[in-house]
């Protein structure tokens, strides 16, 4: 099912896809595509992947799965809202209903040492590193807002399939 504001809707300009395909897994950080409608605009980076085995195949998310603060978030659909850090002490974008996680933002940073479980956005990519992440950061943020002001926003986590 889709859900109302995602799909449809893009004709009237303002609807915003994103989606992280997670294509490089290390023992340290999953880098990825992070798209907006489509379109890889930045690369990704989060915490290991533990839901995808060695094998390539995803297993189901438990929360024993989770490692805290050295785990990708679950594969799946979440809206995305803006909201107040406390940490970032400003608006910055939130991921709502993450199972077992709070607090899961987009934002910039370089490494898995930065992200805890939330998705670091840059523009270059070299194993366990992105780089011109606030540039790419800068360049989303005001974007994403313009975006929620006319209608929700979901992002939807996925993987490369084996071979692709």
């Amino acid at each position: 099912m889709v859900k109302k504001g995602v799909k449809g809707n893009q004709d009237k300009g303002f609807i915003m896809e994103l989606s992280i395909i997670r294509k490089i897994f290390t023992n340290k950080s999953t880098i990825g595509d992070f798209m907006v409608n489509g379109i890889r605009y930045y690369y990704s980076l989060e915490d290991k992947d533990r839901q995808r085995q060695e094998n390539g195949m995803i297993i189901p998310w438990t929360k024993e799965v989770k490692i805290p603060g050295v785990t990708a978030i679950p594969y799946g659909q979440y809206e995305v809202v803006t909201s107040y850090s406390n940490r970032f002490k400003q608006i910055m974008p939130l991921l709502l209903n993450v199972p077992d996680y709070e607090g899961v933002r987009i934002h910039s940073g370089n490494t898995d040492k930065n992200t805890e479980g939330c998705p670091l956005i840059g523009y270059t990519k070299v194993e366990n590193f992105i780089g011109e992440s606030k540039r790419a950061f800068n360049d989303f943020f005001p974007r994403l807002v313009a975006t929620l002001k006319k209608g929700k926003v979901f992002i939807t986590i996925t993987g490369q399939m084996m071979g692709a």
